[in-house]
């Protein structure tokens, strides 16, 4: 770069800038190359979106606000006292708390960790419910677990039928109580009919106590519309008025906010709210509710580093459950059966789903919708290797999310589940501006997908892209539209806010955008009102959501069961915690079915949305179909891992040339990752001294690389440098300032660029030569962006004929050359910036040193990828044949005999042509060489250690 401070000293090398200046370019030479540079050279508008500096006034965030309201972000109260309480329907409760070591290692079986492992294990034969929260959002969401096993009452139904059966003794002492409560819902004209089972029929032991062990209870229908307000819909006699007659039979203040319903609620609740004309054929045996109630909850606070089970005893009509065992029927779970089911590996072929597409696009058109979430369900047979336990673990530990869980919902059905969304959250708050106590309910629409990176940067450049798609945030618009109008129908007014707008989140595989919506209930409501009127929620549907339900209905191949429907749990403190059921995987007699759908607009490309449901469903799939570190132990892990090939620098040394540059360790510590040595030299007659030292004493370097810096190459004397490295026949590879060197070296000419690009992104395409298989990009695409940082560059036209242009930018500036004879190439850009991306630096970094190497010395030293291709190929007796005669180890596998010998073949070739001296190396260094080659005997000093190598490496 051109423009550092004139009366700088550099110490080091004795020279003044200004003394260095004096050789730089003229300034009659500066204006004429400037003036042929301008022909090709644009300036960009770096200012060309408005950046406002002034008048920030700042909202209250999500995260102060959940601090000053003392919110739970979900995650269970902190842990309570215990006691008795009484609920608003006559049951006597005692709570009994149990602190319980927390402890983050899963092999501790009375910790933390290892119990919520224990429950993962019974999950799969046993009843219950595990909720986990492993992801992390300011004033959103925090990392919490929570499960049971064996509850003691079961709610399930589907239609206008719901069924109340108790699971064991403890469950028959509530029985009464509900029994009661339903009898009073049929009094009210809810209930069309009730049936009981009785304790004496279902063939009981004890005759002296007639308590029903199952209620079957029928809703009456909703009224005809037009009968009630919209505002009252949510009231209208469905299955939830059973949900909410036992939360008001259970219901308590000042309890310990953990004693509730928990479970899922299935799609087709959605049409008890909003009736539709049903297209699909559904299985009769097909439930849309099951909500259990536990009397023993295992909590885990992972923020608070806290843990603790939770024990409920009840008394009914001074009955007690006090000394009756915790006890469930055990259900073993049966993998997939080839003799009795049948099986499809999806319900809609491929490209069908692009067809739906665009017939959703044509209602679009005409305006009977604005947006539409059409799905489709991917199948996996199950075996007994991965049973419901594994399938969490795998997702757990790949996908973490906040709304994660492990439902065993009873006849061989499950729901193991990583769901990114939050569907209704209801908390109630002191602090507010209606009234104390208030419910507070809120919500996270998603809408807006990218694929993740390969690492921040590239994470970075996606967020950049989902950002500024007008589709993707047209989609998110719309549902958060949608859903504040879910809300106005029953909160404050003015209450309604948006408190996050397209906030980032990212998963395991995504990238999202999120809105974070919030409201205040009117004091009729309560947080059933706040579910029903968000069912289901428009980033599962679409908007107008009824017609869009209605298309969702039509469209589709198969009923979506569970999937768009919620997981979590209804509180008898009038709280709620749900999360929408995506990213779920629902296994049935032993099938895995993975559903995913995608958002439409009139925008949508009908392939990219069908590519959008696969990449969605792709981590659930992975997590069925591929084992991971997750199935094994970790002594059985190490046993499989397999040593990586070597580095290409593996065993090459590299002298990197600091022309006073601010970037030149990250480029060495970039060289290092290569596997070469590095050692940094201060440019200067000193370094080239120094370089000449190692020669003499037979240690050449591989490769000298020429640093970026500032001021122009005559600055320092790189045409000296160059001369150096072609005289001793050394590559060199130069970065910035190092291709001006070349390019003047060679006798090419310098210009200066119209507008200095300086910290500046470009995109850069690769010539002909560039995407040869010798040149410094082979495995780059043929386009992408890069970092520069110069003022100064080599000009196209008055390019030597001895060099070759590999790289230009849009503008034709030279942003990489390659020698023709000689093994010599350079970047104008900058490799080690964040805004080249390290995945690709180090591409460009591992081919210069794979590629620039004089023929002889290449054919001479081949390279780590070489010897494994070469070893790969021999059998496994010839591979021992040649372990033992260069005095090795004659055991192990295959890839552990390739590993060993071509580390001694690289070694031994080093140490034969003076490249590695071993006197030189650390103790610690020479035993690491030792234990790789698997060499035997007893050696503790150095000078032990180089006798046992010398003897292996040079015979």
């Amino acid at each position: 770069a051109v423009g550092a401070a004139e009366s700088f000293m550099v110490p080091s090398s004795g020279w003044s800038l200004q003394q260095k200046k004096s050789n730089s370019l003229s300034s009659s030479a500066l204006k004429s190359t400037m003036e042929e540079s301008t022909e090709t050279d644009a300036s960009p508008d770096f200012n060309g979106v408005f950046v406002e500096k002034t008048g920030g006034k700042g909202a209250v965030t999500a995260s102060q606000q959940a601090l000053e309201q003392n919110l739970s972000l979900g995650a269970p109260p902190a842990r309570p006292r215990g006691g008795h309480f009484l609920t608003k329907g006559g049951i006597q409760v005692t709570s009994h708390i149990e602190g319980v070591e927390f402890d983050t290692n899963l092999s501790k079986k009375d910790t933390s960790s290892g119990r919520i492992e224990d429950l993962i294990e019974k999950l799969d034969n046993h009843k219950g419910v595990l909720l986990t929260s492993s992801y992390e959002f300011p004033g959103r969401y925090a990392r919490w677990s929570l499960g049971f096993v064996d509850p003691p009452l079961e709610i399930a139904g589907s239609g206008s039928h719901c069924t109340i059966k108790a699971l064991n003794a403890r469950g028959r002492v509530l029985m009464p109580a509900i029994l009661k409560a339903m009898e009073d819902m049929q009094s009210e004209g809810v209930l069309e009919k009730i049936d009981t089972v009785s304790e004496s029929e279902s063939g009981s032991e004890d005759d002296a106590v007639e308590s029903p062990v199952r209620i079957d209870v029928t809703v009456v229908p909703p009224g005809a519309v037009g009968s009630f307000s919209e505002e009252e819909r949510s009231r209208q006699p469905s299955l939830f008025s059973v949900v909410r007659a036992l939360i008001d039979l259970f219901g308590y203040d000042g309890g310990d906010g953990q004693l509730g319903l928990y479970g899922g609620f299935g799609y087709d609740l959605t049409f008890q709210f909003e009736p539709i004309n049903l297209a699909q054929e559904r299985d009769p045996e097909q439930r849309d509710l099951v909500l259990y109630l536990p009397d023993e909850i295992l909590v885990v606070d992972q923020d608070k580093r806290d843990a603790w089970s939770v024990k409920y005893e009840f008394c009914v009509d001074q009955r007690s459950t006090q000394g009756m065992p915790r006890l469930g029927d055990e259900e073993p779970y049966q993998p997939y059966d080839e003799a009795s089911n049948s099986f499809a590996s999806r319900d809609t072929p491929p490209n069908e789903f692009a067809g739906s597409v665009e017939k959703a696009k044509g209602e679009f058109k005409v305006g009977n919708l604005f947006e539409a979430v059409l799905s489709q369900t991917f199948r996996e047979k199950l075996t007994e290797s991965n049973p419901p336990s594994v399938l969490f673990r795998r997702l757990r530990g790949r996908n973490p999310a906040p709304y994660g869980f492990l439902i065993n919902l009873g006849e061989q059905e499950y729901l193991v589940g990583a769901s990114p969304e939050m569907f209704v959250r209801c908390e109630a708050t002191q602090e507010n501006e209606y009234r104390p106590g208030a419910l507070r309910v809120e919500t996270c629409p998603i809408s807006g997908t990218v694929a993740r990176g390969a690492d921040a940067l590239e994470d970075a450049q996606r967020v950049k892209s989902l950002m500024m798609n007008a589709k993707e945030e047209s989609e998110l618009t719309m549902c958060t539209d949608v859903d504040r109008n879910d809300k106005s129908r029953i909160c404050e007014p003015g209450s309604v806010k948006v408190i996050g707008r397209r906030q980032i989140e990212m998963y395991s595989r995504l990238i999202h955008t999120v809105d974070h919506v919030e409201g205040y209930l009117r004091p009729e409501f309560d947080a059933l009102d706040a579910f029903l009127c968000h069912t289901w929620a428009v980033t599962v549907t679409g908007a107008p959501k009824t017609w869009a339900i209605q298309f969702v209905e039509d469209m589709e191949r198969s009923p979506r069961c569970w999937y768009g429907g919620a997981v979590g749990m209804v509180g008898f403190d009038g709280g709620l915690n749900t999360g929408l059921t995506l990213r779920t995987v629902r296994i049935k007699n032993g099938i895995a079915e993975v559903r995913a759908g995608a958002t439409l607009l009139y925008d949508s490309d009908p392939d990219a949305e069908e590519q959008e449901t696969e990449l969605k469903a792709s981590a659930m799939i992975d997590a069925i179909v591929q084992s991971g570190p997750e199935d094994t132990s970790d002594a059985e892990e190490s046993a499989q891992r397999q040593k990586d090939p070597l580095n290409v620098g593996e065993g090459k040394s590299i002298i990197l040339i600091d022309h006073e540059d601010s970037f030149v360790h990250t480029l060495g510590n970039y060289l290092r990752q290569t596997g070469a040595s590095v050692k940094t030299l201060r440019s200067g007659p000193t370094a080239l001294s120094a370089i000449e030292a190692m020669i003499s004493e037979g240690n050449k370097p591989d490769m000298v690389v020429l640093s970026p810096g500032p001021g122009n190459p005559n600055d320092f004397q790189l045409s000296k440098s160059i001369e150096f490295l072609t005289k001793n026949r050394i590559p060199g590879f130069g970065v910035c300032l190092g291709l001006q060197g070349m390019v003047e070296h060679f006798g090419g000419t310098l210009g200066v660029l119209s507008y200095p690009m300086h910290g500046k992104p470009s995109s850069i395409n690769l010539t002909a030569k560039g995407k040869d298989e010798s040149s410094i990009f082979k495995g780059l695409p043929d386009e992408f962006e890069v970092a520069r940082y110069h003022s100064l560059h080599g000009i196209k036209d008055a390019m030597p004929s001895c060099l070759e242009v590999t790289a230009l930018t849009e503008d034709g500036i030279v942003m990489g050359i390659q020698h023709k004879e000689l093994p010599f190439a350079a970047v104008q850009f900058h490799p080690e910036s964040i805004l080249t991306g390290p995945t690709t630096g180090m591409t460009i970094l591992r081919n210069a040193l794979s590629t620039l190497q004089y023929k002889d010395e290449e054919e001479a030293f081949p390279s780590g990828a070489e010897l494994v291709g070469e070893l790969e190929e021999l059998p496994v007796a010839e591979l021992k044949d040649m372990a033992v005669a260069a005095g090795l180890p004659g055991r192990g596998t295959k890839s552990e005999l390739v590993v060993k010998l071509a580390l001694w073949k690289h070694k031994s070739t080093q140490a034969k042509s003076g490249r590695l001296n071993l006197e030189e190396m650390t103790v610690p260094d020479l035993r690491e060489l030792k234990l790789g080659l698997g060499l035997k005997g007893t050696a503790t000093t150095k000078a032990q250690l180089i006798e046992v190598l010398q003897d292996s490496l040079l015979d």
